[in-house]
């Protein structure tokens, strides 16, 4: 169940599905979300940006320990003809400008593409793993709240029935029908159940803070999830974030893969070149004149890298390696999610019959209670005896509310495995 922040804000935490809605949206975790959607896409954005032209400004001076010069023989006969032949100077400039545009790169920029979405996948579904683990932690405060509400319900009825208890043993003393010191036995246990009251108020008031805090908002009271119908419908293990951690990475392997394949094709590219300097491309008339010229061309390059086939064989061998071991992962995470389903449904089973014979219990004990308060009015036990009997049954209230609680737990647990929440 996912509800909205706003809606969130505006309410009390009741129900266990509404705390663990709210326990994800507030933990801080969250935000990584947003922040791995922002990285990839602007990771994205830059790869598409490389099938732009690219264009590269530069400027350059040199001074060159030879150049390019006429032949002894032509410069004695240029000289004997009356024209003077400098050379190429050793000292040389050039501003210009390459711009490149690929045509075809064998599937490299969407290989990369494809690797850093996955790449993105797969922090979010890590991500998603350990959000799903908060609900584990919701669970086990939630529970917990639980239990002691159960606790105060009982307590607290305990505590009615020693006050109604004290009450009746004062009007017997001061009929003569009963001792001072039963009187005050009966008060001391009231006041030791008071005692008892105070600290289950006190630490569910911490809990219920602590559970408030996690969430993000105030927490009340909590309802005690009904029906055991959901332990009993058709597991949904493969939508755990934890297998879809595993087909993430996955998938990111076979993007590796197919990267590749792509370093392994040539790339074909159209250039243009242009510069203004001293020498240009005309190398006769730059000999003959010293002067600075615009100077360009345009054409068309195929290269082919074979180093990548260095490295390929390994390159395999170790994505092979890691998908292997992200199968084994996968094997070992099924294997203890089903010993964690079979303890499940073991406890589940153990709590109902505990459950059917805590009924049974309750009813003798009851009996027996007011059995000996009768006893008590009539002198025939002492108030200690009586006690014990009250004792005696609020136990087997407090054991029949923890099966109850520990039952409804498991099924809890059971959803929190399988991901049917």
């Amino acid at each position: 169940m996912i509800l909205s922040l706003g809606h969130l804000a505006g309410m009390q935490a009741q129900t266990l599905s509404e705390c663990v809605a709210a326990a994800e949206h507030n933990y801080p975790l969250i935000r990584q979300y947003d922040l791995i959607g922002q990285t990839t896409h602007l990771t994205l954005s830059n790869l598409s940006k490389e099938w732009l032209p690219q264009v590269q400004a530069y400027a350059q001076a040199t001074l060159q320990s030879d150049v390019t010069a006429w032949p002894d023989q032509m410069q004695t006969m240029m000289q004997q003809m009356g024209i003077s032949l400098e050379g190429l100077h050793k000292d040389q400039y050039r501003v210009g400008i390459d711009v490149s545009q690929t045509v075809f790169d064998g599937g490299a920029i969407s290989g990369k593409r494809q690797v850093a979405q996955r790449q993105g996948d797969v922090q979010a579904a890590q991500t998603e793993v350990t959000l799903y683990q908060v609900r584990r932690r919701v669970i086990d405060m939630y529970y917990g709240l639980l239990l002691l509400d159960e606790q105060l319900r009982l307590k607290q009825d305990l505590q009615q029935l020693l006050a109604a208890s004290e009450k009746k043993l004062a009007a017997m003393q001061q009929r003569g029908t009963a001792a001072q010191s039963d009187h005050l036995a009966m008060k001391a246990e009231r006041l030791g159940a008071d005692q008892q009251l105070a600290d289950l108020q006190a630490r569910r008031q911490s809990l219920a803070r602590m559970l408030g805090i996690f969430c993000g908002l105030k927490v009340s009271q909590v309802q005690k999830p009904a029906g055991e119908a959901a332990a009993l419908s058709q597991p949904q293990v493969s939508r755990r974030p934890e297998l879809k951690a595993i087909d993430a990475q996955l998938r990111l392997a076979d993007a590796q893969e197919r990267l590749l394949d792509a370093a392994l094709m040539p790339r074909l590219s159209i250039f243009a070149q242009g510069f203004y300097g001293y020498p240009g491309y005309n190398l006769f008339e730059d000999m003959m004149h010293h002067k600075w010229s615009w100077n360009g061309m345009i054409g068309a390059r195929l290269t082919w890298n074979i180093g990548a086939l260095y490295t390929r064989k390994n390159d395999k061998l170790r994505l092979q390696a890691q998908r292997s071991l992200y199968d084994v992962q996968r094997d070992v995470f099924l294997f203890n999610n089903g010993l964690e389903q079979q303890q499940q449904r073991e406890d589940m089973e153990r709590y109902r019959q505990l459950m059917e014979a805590d009924g049974q219990i309750i009813d003798l004990r009851t009996q027996v209670r007011k059995a000996a308060e009768s006893k008590l009015a009539h002198g025939i036990i002492d108030v200690n005896d009586l006690v014990r009997e009250i004792s005696s049954e609020n136990a087997a209230r407090v054991q029949r509310s923890v099966h109850e609680l520990e039952m409804l737990r498991q099924i809890s647990e059971w959803q929190y495995t399988t991901n049917e929440q």
